[in-house]
């Protein structure tokens, strides 16, 4: 027994060694034996169980001639925790004889050849680390010229970090950068930044990348995206940044490379890329197909568990130690299961960025979030907009429908949902179906038009009422997949009669137009107001305009749909929105319109075979099981097969290929096609009767039997016909174009109403507060308006106020609250909204009962009962007096007063200024501007 467990037990320890002869071997290492030693037959030699004054080494390393090293190997199952003690041993026990690079040796490694530990002693705390494989010896070289240089090694650098530069960053990115940093400089080897979206996560990151480079002297940095698309908008930032010391930008003084190739070029600094290309670089694949790094992993998060892992192995060419730090941005689930092998290949730090951070996030970065910024907090800080939430739901959406086939004439249209042909179905029985079902196996058309239709009449009512009703905002809209996009879009473009150009399609399946051009073209042309997507924007690109989202999908993953959220919380400069939505005055919020309830839940054969287009693929497959042989079904059913294989998965052809007994659908359906071909029947017959010249006997008889054992390929294979079913009915589409549709439920969620009655809380609090503090709350709380005069400047004081910390209150904003809360009292704003509307907001705060109008209209309407007034007097304007007059009102809404000065600017300068209107009402001018100051004025 004791000669077979020490035999077990030099078997483990004999495979270790080859492991570790073989992982040393790739990483540039000659092995030798000590009787064979030549430490100048490469710049890496390692020397198998070289004595020591303390004991033998397994492997002693010697790099340029110096011992630099030390290898424990110990047998497969040991755990390597206990080693630290013998290591140590070996690096202080060096013969006087040898001349190392430094005493004790540096560098020091114990392996089972599957688990690799690694300390490297001139780092200022060391302490051990796990690593895929060995270093290279040329790395080790460099280390220690670094150090016998002075410059320390990386570790030792990340302590000494000169104090961040605040210059152009929010305190939030200060926050994220110091707390990096001090993470970096503790050793900690994986450090996570959690910022809600569009707070600048990119722009903090680029910043401590730079800060990297450039103060702890790191070789290269890789910066991982989500999918291709935001690599290019990664490389944009990193090229548009220019560093507070430095008159040039990041990519004049860092090479930067966004990787659209398998080429790896070691002169760069900062590689941008998706982790798909990442694994096919280390797989050693010579190219990666595009779309391979299209589709965000977002969308796969829901099946991470049940994916392959990616696993990987050592490719020189891509040693461990390539890159320093990793910076991976989004973090995800499948990022930290399917792919995690290709981050723990790496002896880098990692740092990641996100602002949905996920159990397998948080537990990849070992629970180490050096910064916790949220979206309330981005908000409270005017980093984000507010958002609210509007509910559209239908019967449809909620119940499903069912078409009755008499209704339906007994025929019910039905699509091919990839290639989108119809064809006409006779119904067997009615059709019934569940809101699940929905633009899945089923189209609703009305349910569709339905919700655009509720959504466009109610743009310019309940939800952005303040503007003019001529620009749609800029919407997009989540659909379930590609087809159901076609849909939408369709409808969309129906319902608004806008043109092709003002909705569109963004997904990978766009045919002959690159979708990063279409997202820069919704990003900036104001004819396109509407896209729709199914994940291509959901997470990580920027199209600041947003200010609708209406989902019309439900989303399981709780990240990916706080990522969809994400696109419509960034801020934007007003200006910049009024460039491509001309009648918006700011971006103060956006609306998520919900119309799923996510809130409450929080080769093709000739169409001439399909001789049966009418009859169900199902309905055929059981006519051929209960033994119709016509060649009306045969042909059909080939015809389908054929067309269903172009649709099949791969994991779907291994299935028909195991159930069928090894066919393919290509090959059933030839044979069902042979089965009735002439010719084919003509030499089978030849075959069984011996001539040339076969009767029709024996032609029929070999047709029989041809038939048969093609039908039989799937009529006594049952199981086969039932996969097939499953996957037909993944593919084709009913269309219900007979249901109705209406809305049953319509308005803001609760949570919009709370929303609101916070911001209105806290505006009417502030003013009660301060009503005798501030100048125009004095007025306004009741002051006779003779002792004391309400002017412009007052009025914006008071809004200056409003909009600063800590209420945050813009006009906007408040103006959209009331009208959440007070609905029809409160009247839609037509035009840009002037800083005087402050005095309606605060009349309709001291007098709840009545309505909130405009300022402008309330100065308008007392305009105009003061001329019935005057003609009443026997008081009479000439036509062009009367011109003037309405100038001056228009002028008063908009500065509270109008004094002589003011006629030599703007539109009355245009029309002959001060002179002229001396000119026009002689001595009653003056009077004239002081008595419609006071009349105009509320």
């Amino acid at each position: 027994m004791i000669l077979e467990v020490g035999m077990v037990m030099a078997e483990l320890e004999a495979d270790a060694r080859k492991l570790i002869d073989e992982q040393l071997t790739q990483a540039g290492w000659v092995i030798q034996d000590r009787d064979e030693l030549n430490l100048k037959a490469r710049l890496g030699v390692a020397v198998r169980e070289f004595p020591l004054k303390t004991g033998e080494a397994d492997y002693l390393l010697f790099v340029g001639g110096k011992a630099v090293g030390a290898v424990e190997a110990k047998k497969a199952d040991t755990t390597l925790s206990g080693v630290a003690a013998q290591l140590d041993k070996y690096s202080t026990g060096l013969p006087t004889n040898l001349t190392p690079w430094h005493r004790p040796l540096p560098f020091l490694y114990a392996t089972t050849g599957r688990l690799c530990s690694f300390m490297n002693g001139l780092d200022p705390r060391p302490d051990y680390r796990d690593l895929f494989s060995f270093h290279r010896p040329e790395t080790l070289r460099q280390w220690m010229n670094d150090w016998q240089a002075g410059a320390g090694t990386l570790r030792s650098r990340l302590q000494t970090m000169p104090p961040v530069v605040t210059t152009g960053l929010w305190s939030a990115q200060v926050q994220a950068i110091t707390g990096l940093e001090q993470s970096l400089a503790a050793g900690k080897p994986r450090a996570l930044i959690s910022m809600a979206t569009g707070s600048g996560k990119t722009f903090t990151a680029i910043n401590a990348v730079y800060r990297l480079l450039k103060d702890a002297k790191a070789q290269r940095v890789l910066f991982m995206v989500d999918r291709a698309n935001l690599g290019d908008q990664a490389y944009k930032e990193f090229s548009n940044f220019q560093p507070s010391d430095s008159n040039l930008t990041f990519t004049k003084l860092y090479t930067t490379k966004h990787l659209n190739s398998n080429n790896l070029d070691p002169a760069n600094q900062v590689f941008i890329t998706t982790i798909q290309r990442l694994y096919s670089i280390l797989s050693g694949e010579p190219e990666l197909d595009p779309a391979d790094e299209q589709q965000s992993l977002f969308a796969q998060d829901e099946q991470a568990l049940v994916q392959p892992i990616r696993e990987v192995r050592y490719n020189p060419a891509l040693p461990i130690e390539f890159f320093d730090f990793i910076v991976i941005d989004e973090s995800h689930r499948s990022i930290y299961t399917v792919w995690r092998q290709v981050l723990d290949y790496f002896d880098a730090f990692h740092i990641g960025l996100t602002a949905t951070p996920s159990a397998h996030t948080l537990a990849f970065f070992k629970q180490n979030t050096v910064m916790n910024y949220t979206r309330a907090q981005a908000v409270a800080d005017g980093v984000n907009v507010d958002e609210q939430v509007y509910c559209i739901r239908t019967r449809i959406s909620g119940q499903g429908s069912r078409v009755d086939k008499v209704e339906a004439d007994y025929y019910i249209d039905k699509r091919d949902r990839h290639t989108r042909v119809e064809r006409q179905e006779l119904m067997d029985d009615d059709l019934r179906y569940e809101a699940s079902q929905l633009d899945r196996q089923v189209v609703a058309e009305d349910q569709i038009r339905t919700i655009i239709r509720t959504f466009k009449e109610r743009l310019f009512v309940d939800l952005f009422p303040e503007r003019s009703g001529n620009v749609v905002p800029k919407t997009l809209i989540f659909a379930k997949d590609d087809s159901h996009a076609e849909d939408i879009v369709r409808i969309v473009r129906e319902e608004f009669n806008q043109g092709g150009n003002f909705c569109r399609k963004i997904t990978y399946k766009v045919s002959g137009i690159d979708p990063q051009d279409l997202i820069n073209q919704f990003r900036t042309d104001p004819d396109f107001r509407i896209a729709v997507t199914v994940d291509m924007i959901a997470t990580g690109t920027d199209v600041k305009p947003i200010e609708i989202l209406l989902l019309m999908r439900v989303v399981q993953s709780k990240q990916l749909f706080e990522q969809m959220q994400g696109r419509g919380t960034r801020v934007m400069r007003a200006s910049d929105l009024r460039r491509v939505t001309s009648d918006a005055e700011e971006k103060n919020r956006f609306i998520f319109i919900d119309t799923v309830g996510i809130f409450e839940r929080a080769k093709i054969e000739p169409k001439i075979l399909d001789r049966q287009r009418s009859v169900g693929f199902e309905k055929l497959l059981e006519q051929l099981a209960m033994g119709d042989r016509a060649d009306e079904v045969l042909s059909s059913l080939a015809a389908r097969l054929a067309r269903l294989n172009k649709k099949l998965t791969p994991t779907e052809h291994e299935q028909v290929h195991n159930i069928s007994g090894g066919k393919t659908l290509t090959a059933i359906s030839r044979a069902l096609v042979d089965a009735l071909d002439p010719e084919q029947q003509w030499q089978r017959a030849c075959e069984l009767g011996g001539s040339s010249t076969p009767s029709d006997e024996q032609l029929a008889a070999a047709r029989a039997e041809m038939v048969e054992a093609a039908a039989d390929l799937l009529a006594a294979n049952p199981s086969l016909r039932k996969l097939l079913n499953q996957i037909h009915k993944r593919s084709e589409q009913v269309i219900d174009r007979l249901s109705r549709d209406d809305v049953v439920e319509l308005g803001y969620t609760a949570t919009s109403i709370e929303q609101a009655l916070a911001k209105v809380e806290s505006f009417e609090q502030f003013i009660a507060a301060r009503r005798d503090q501030i100048v125009a709350l004095q007025i306004l709380y009741g002051q006779p308006y003779s002792q004391q005069r309400l002017t412009l400047a007052a009025v914006k004081e008071l809004k200056a106020l409003l909009e600063q910390p800590p209420l945050n209150l813009s006009l906007a904003a408040l103006w959209g609250a009331y009208r959440v809360l007070d609905g029809d009292k409160v009247r839609p704003v037509s035009s840009q909204r002037a800083a005087t509307d402050v005095v309606a907001l605060v009349r309709h705060a001291l007098q709840r009962e009545g309505k909130l109008v405009p300022y402008g209209e309330v100065v308008a309407d007392r305009y105009q009962r003061w001329l019935a007034q005057q003609r009443d007097d026997g008081r009479n304007f000439s036509l062009e007096q009367q011109q003037w007059l309405d100038l001056i009102a228009a002028h008063i809404a908009e500065s509270l007063t109008t004094e002589p000065d003011d006629l030599d600017t703007g539109r009355f300068f245009d029309i002959g200024g001060q002179v002229k209107a001396r000119q026009l009402f002689g001595l009653d001018l003056t009077p004239l501007l002081n008595e419609l100051s006071l009349e105009l004025v509320v």
